[in-house]
């Protein structure tokens, strides 16, 4: 197979308060070293997440996207022949070290020296994409390249954080997702109510509402037009929900959200404000609360292969909307002002 020498890719200009995606022809295709692979994309999701590239938020580089799937067309040193012309996926975590503490138990997602697709090496939002062989995504036959592509970060972000609230909660509890109708948010619902808990959506909008009812949501709090935190005490026994899963990013759900969980309730980060932004509660109040505070930002290659098995089954099934490559630019638009629903993905230039 004759591969082309040059691509069309998303870029990022003057990445800042000015910054913007654009489409550039022409760009110059990676080859893999050892241990990679060279992917040809087939569409990729783009993330909230990856407005922070374009808003400069942090160093990153200049092609965003970590929800690629593609199919192998080239292997470098060290890689075994079986890879090549299988269909893949490429994640967030771009590699791991494979030796601190974390890795050897097999928590590759809190590696400390981990690589991150679209962050540490160029993105999915490209033709062609070199990805670690080790630490991409073997897609199932029978599901499609369009509905893998958000399970690649929005799914598995959400399967970690839903992870993060046992063994604190138990199924029939109550979690609150503060930004449920979103990309990552959505899928968050799912995934939560197949196990078992019950799911109060927070977000705003009546096409919101719809789809976290639909997601398996047992209630939805609209944040624009509602009581919150009395609309969840309410819902509760006055308590609060057992665990509150933040996935929003701006600080506004973050001062909210902590009044949404009862006293020796759990609190997940999974949404990313601006890099200055700290966590608003005293370690006092935390301490006479005795609250668990988690992080997560992704989720393990156990928990992907679930993923992916319950995709293929029906079990979960995201929300998506696919467009043109050249959609990618206006996408961003419309996530840096909350506009979307669920998730947006792009088919690559064939």
């Amino acid at each position: 197979m004759t591969l082309p020498t040059s691509q069309t890719v998303a870029w990022i200009e003057n990445p800042g308060s000015e910054g913007k995606l654009v489409i550039r022809d022409g760009v110059s295709i990676q080859q893999p070293g050892q241990d990679e692979v060279l992917v040809k994309v087939e569409c990729s999701g783009i993330c909230h997440s990856d407005c922070r590239n374009v808003e400069g938020m942090g160093k990153y580089e200049d092609i965003p996207g970590h929800e690629g799937v593609g199919i192998v067309v080239k292997l470098g040193e060290g890689v075994s022949p079986d890879l090549l012309d299988k269909r893949v996926g490429v994640k967030w975590l771009w590699s791991a070290c494979g030796k601190c503490a974390a890795c050897k138990k097999g928590k590759v997602n809190h590696c400390p020296d981990q690589l991150n697709t679209g962050r540490s090496v160029n993105g999915t939002l490209q033709q062609y994409v070199v990805a670690h062989a080790s630490y991409i995504t073997l897609i199932p036959d029978g599901l499609s390249s369009e509905v893998a592509a958000p399970l690649l970060c929005a799914g598995l972000s959400l399967a970690g954080a839903v992870s993060k609230v046992t063994p604190e909660v138990q199924p029939g509890d109550f979690i609150a997702i503060v930004g449920a109708g979103g990309g990552l948010g959505h899928i968050g619902v799912q995934i939560a109510a197949q196990k078992g808990y019950k799911v109060i959506a927070i977000d705003s909008g009546n096409d919101k509402r719809a789809l976290c009812k639909e997601m398996g949501a047992v209630a939805f709090v609209d944040h624009a037009i509602e009581d919150v935190v009395g609309s969840v005490k309410a819902l509760t026994d006055g308590e609060g929900a057992h665990a509150v899963i933040c996935v929003a990013g701006v600080p506004a759900a973050y001062y909210q959200a902590p009044k949404l969980v009862r006293n020796d309730g759990v609190f997940v980060c999974v949404g990313l404000p601006p890099d200055d932004f700290m966590f608003p509660m005293s370690p006092i109040e935390i301490a006479n609360r005795g609250l668990v505070i988690k992080g997560s930002s992704t989720g393990t290659n156990e928990q992907m292969d679930e993923l992916l098995q319950l995709a293929l089954q029906g079990i979960i099934t995201p929300k998506i909307e696919v467009y043109e490559f050249s959609d990618a630019p206006k996408i961003i638009h419309e996530l840096q002002r909350y506009e979307v629903t669920g998730r947006k993905v792009v088919k690559m230039p064939a």
